[in-house]
């Protein structure tokens, strides 16, 4: 006979257990309570309670995302796997959720400019970036160009959830956004773990936050 398991098998159950878990082993001590609820979301998606000594933001990171997805901002996204990791439902305005990175001329522009595909999709967002809650959750390239122009004099997002991931660039991106003090509203995470999980789990969270 095949073995049975027992296990948790309600869904609603598992979700109240799961955060009673992030909340018992996580110390969320000294944060604001709206970015205590990203947090806690955060270490859902990656299952890592200690990744919150790690987080980096301006205390106005989850409320100004919040608010610019209420007024229908669009979520920018460096990857499919962060677009797609943003629940639909929950996003309070029917946001769109952009990622260029499959449009038509990008793989020729990256290798023209000697640069990744994930750079050139950020270039390719233009005047979408006005406004915006981006999630960034794959490629270091893409922070750092999305770095590049906003100091050039890009349009200013409302939000910047950098969370890229990797041995190559990764830590040092998110260092230069937290360094780069730009006056805009932010969370990452230090060091070389991130995740498209990560940044949509950011966006998740703010789409649930009420004024």
């Amino acid at each position: 006979m095949a073995p049975r398991y027992d296990y948790l098998r309600d869904p609603e159950a598992i979700y109240r257990r799961s955060f009673e878990i992030v909340r018992q082993e996580s110390n969320l001590a000294g944060l604001p309570d709206d970015i205590a609820l990203v947090a806690q979301r955060l270490v859902h998606a990656c299952g890592m309670p200690e990744i919150v000594a790690d987080l980096r933001y301006s205390d106005d990171a989850a409320r100004a995302a919040a608010g610019a997805l209420r007024d229908g901002a669009p979520v920018l996204a460096d990857c499919r796997m962060a677009a797609d990791g943003v629940i639909a439902a929950r996003l309070p305005a029917d946001n769109p959720v952009i990622c260029s990175l499959g449009e038509p001329g990008v793989p020729e522009r990256a290798r023209a400019a000697g640069t990744t595909r994930s750079a050139v999709a950020v270039e390719i967002w233009g005047e979408r970036m006005a406004g915006a809650v981006i999630a960034i959750g794959n490629a270091p390239t893409a922070l750092f160009r999305l770095l590049e122009l906003l100091g050039e004099g890009a349009p200013r997002p409302a939000a910047i959830f950098g969370f890229p991931v990797g041995f190559v660039g990764a830590a040092e991106s998110k260092a230069a956004l937290v360094e780069a003090e730009l006056g805009i509203p932010y969370m990452t995470l230090l060091g070389r773990r991130g995740g498209s999980a990560l940044a949509a789990a950011a966006v998740n969270a703010a789409a649930g936050l009420r004024p």
